[in-house]
């Protein structure tokens, strides 16, 4: 179901909705578009393959799906798609979590097939968005004066205002979009999304990779950005990385249930699962004054 913006709401918070039909908003010189098509056929997983090197991808890969959110007047570009994030996988290359002896059946694609798992088929990847900025734009606090113009992201001590974030503030966009999932031959699931939401006063996602090997081990990855509006069109970007992860049998020796029905939510159960990375950035763009 699309999100169905208010006209008034729209008009006071100084936005408009983009043209020809496209998902997103112009607001404070960001344009911010989400974008929802079909997996990937046959022919076009075929050629990924090729690309990635690799003979193995998620059962469902929403290859054309992306959120882009670009600063105008820097064309800075903050972009989010399923081949780059496979592309981390791929870099990564985690040794494969040990599935049940019971359970390796599943993974079979023909009967009596033996099943070498000697690959991350659980898909996890080390990825927090990607980042272009482009060409034609004018040098800006945040850029480095490198030839590739790659972003600049300070370490910081700062935290994304979650309270804040759940006032009764109007939300004047909202999408979810879904890069790639693979619920692990019916042994669990594997699942790459972006949620943007969009209010007067900035913008706010969540980029999260979920993982639960059904009796074996959870794995939650996210990275949460919040972009706030500043007066000249300057932006403040907080970007916080968050990675947490437990096994069954841990869980299970601290009191929680054993049962993977109780895990199907991670914003639910993330609590539970010990942090084993954080970090958090800020990256600051604004015009510089001419003189």
């Amino acid at each position: 179901m699309e999100w169905e913006s208010d006209a008034s709401e729209l008009k006071a918070a100084g936005a408009e909705l983009l043209p020809d039909g496209r998902s997103g908003l112009r607001i404070h010189g960001w344009e911010i578009e989400s974008r929802k098509r079909s997996i990937l056929t046959s022919l076009q997983l075929q050629q990924w393959e090729e690309e990635l090197q690799t003979s193995h991808l998620p059962e469902m890969v929403f290859g054309d799906n992306s959120l882009v959110l670009k600063h105008v007047n820097t064309g800075t570009k903050i972009h989010f798609n399923a081949f780059d994030a496979l592309v981390g996988w791929k870099h990564e290359a985690l040794p494969p979590v040990e599935v049940p002896a019971a359970a390796k059946w599943k993974f079979r694609s023909k009967p009596l097939q033996q099943v070498v798992l000697d690959y991350d088929y659980t898909f996890t990847t080390p990825y927090n968005g990607s980042e272009t900025v482009e060409r034609n734009a004018e040098c800006v606090r945040g850029l480095s004066n490198e030839s590739s113009c790659s972003l600049q992201w300070e370490d910081c001590m700062d935290k994304i205002d979650l309270v804040a974030l759940a006032s009764k503030e109007p939300i004047l966009f909202f999408d979810e979009i879904i890069l790639y999932e693979d619920e692990l031959a019916d042994n669990g699931i594997s699942l790459l999304t972006v949620k943007v939401r969009i209010m007067p006063s900035g913008w706010f996602l969540l980029l999260r990779f979920w993982l639960r090997v059904d009796g074996v081990l959870m794995r939650l990855r996210e990275t949460r950005l919040h972009c706030s509006f500043g007066v000249d069109m300057k932006s403040v970007i907080l970007r916080e990385s968050c990675w947490r992860e437990a096994t069954f049998q841990a869980l299970s020796s601290k009191g929680y249930p054993s049962d993977c029905a109780a895990y199907s939510d991670p914003s639910i159960i993330s609590e539970r699962l010990p942090i084993i990375m954080q970090k958090a950035q800020k990256l600051s763009i604004e015009i510089p004054c001419k003189h």
